[in-house]
């Protein structure tokens, strides 16, 4: 494990903003972490899975540790489930279709998002109806600070909508190695009552989909608003949908009876973040080269040599307008650096 200094990380973020970390290494193995974390323990870190996740404005002037931990294995098993450990650094788009191949069920609908494994549960990932929560076991984690590893079940975990521990109450305090999704492997629950995904099924003439079916519907769906990040750069959804309180959201509603929603408990509506942005004007606006895509107004993109703060500084223009327009505050989903 070699050490590297101002190293570029522009290959290492998905956004593809040229941003330099002082220090850099990357680990393969528990051990490994183990080694790096008890040699620089008086030295500030800065933990790197798959970057698809963050907006870098500025260096890092740290020690930069990418978790390059990979494997899988199937760790328990009966007639209708499966017990599948998956390393932090395998991508998670990869471990779906692995999964789909061997006919394990339950992550099908979130094919396609960017990232690595070890960051899934932090954001409680989640796409057309499905989250990690719904199959995460339990995770085990390194303490930064003692090296000592811990597990953390479902509970522990507190998940929420794109929230958990990791975020808010243990953050910065312990890395990821590994996680644990318990599968189907008969009696699959297809999830198809998202129209898009539907639709798409429709168009195909599928009545009766499998695993694979539902995965490719999603992957085209998605290939169709969301851009390819190694083509132009992009962190995926940049905002999360807004909740608001019913009795809030009415008084809004009253003004803007054209507004879409979702009913997500008795007491909370969602309100779809890309429609308010779209409705705003931003869809496929472009400022120089930081902008909004031409197909879904929840991506910001990077056009080719955006910096990480004008990226920011059109989300905060975003922010600005949406809230002046409806009352409505969107909060950012991308971690800013």
């Amino acid at each position: 494990m070699e050490i590297q200094h101002n190293f570029s990380l522009k290959k290492y973020n998905t956004f593809g903003i040229e941003a330099k970390a002082k220090q850099f290494v990357a680990v393969h193995s528990v051990q490994e972490l183990k080694n790096v974390l008890e040699e620089n323990k008086t030295i500030q870190k800065f933990i790197l899975g798959g970057g698809s996740n963050m907006l870098f404005t500025k260096d890092i002037d740290a020690l930069v540790i990418h978790i390059d931990l990979k494997g899988k294995k199937i760790i328990k098993e009966n007639d209708d489930f499966v017990w599948v450990e998956c390393q932090a650094g395998e991508s998670w788009h990869e471990f779906v279709l692995w999964t789909i191949n061997q006919n394990f069920g339950a992550l099908e609908n979130m094919s396609l998002i960017p990232g690595n494994i070890g960051t899934t549960p932090v954001q409680n990932i989640g796409a057309y109806g499905t989250e990690i929560k719904d199959t995460f076991v339990s995770c085990e984690a390194m303490t930064i600070a003692s090296q000592e590893m811990k597990t953390f079940t479902k509970e522990e975990c507190h998940f929420g909508y794109r929230e958990s521990i990791f975020k808010n109450k243990v953050k910065n305090q312990y890395i990821i190695t590994s996680v644990v999704f318990k599968l189907t492997k008969t009696n699959h629950k297809i999830n198809t009552s998202y129209g898009d995904i539907s639709a798409e099924l429709a168009r195909n003439n599928i009545t009766n989909p499998t695993l694979k079916d539902v995965s490719n519907a999603v992957i085209t769906i998605r290939k169709s608003k969301l851009p390819d990040p190694k083509q132009l750069g992009n962190s995926g959804s940049f905002f999360k949908n807004p909740i608001l309180l019913k009795s809030d959201f009415q008084k809004i509603h009253q003004q803007f009876p054209e507004m879409k929603y979702f009913d997500i408990s008795e007491t909370e509506v969602k309100v779809p973040a890309g429609w308010l942005i779209e409705q705003a004007g931003f869809k496929g606006k472009r400022f120089g080269d930081a902008g909004i895509h031409k197909n879904q107004a929840l991506v910001l993109v990077n056009y080719g040599n955006a910096t990480g703060q004008e990226i920011l500084n059109v989300s905060k223009d975003i922010q600005h307008t949406i809230f002046k327009m409806f009352g409505i505050h969107i909060e950012a989903e991308v971690n800013v650096i």
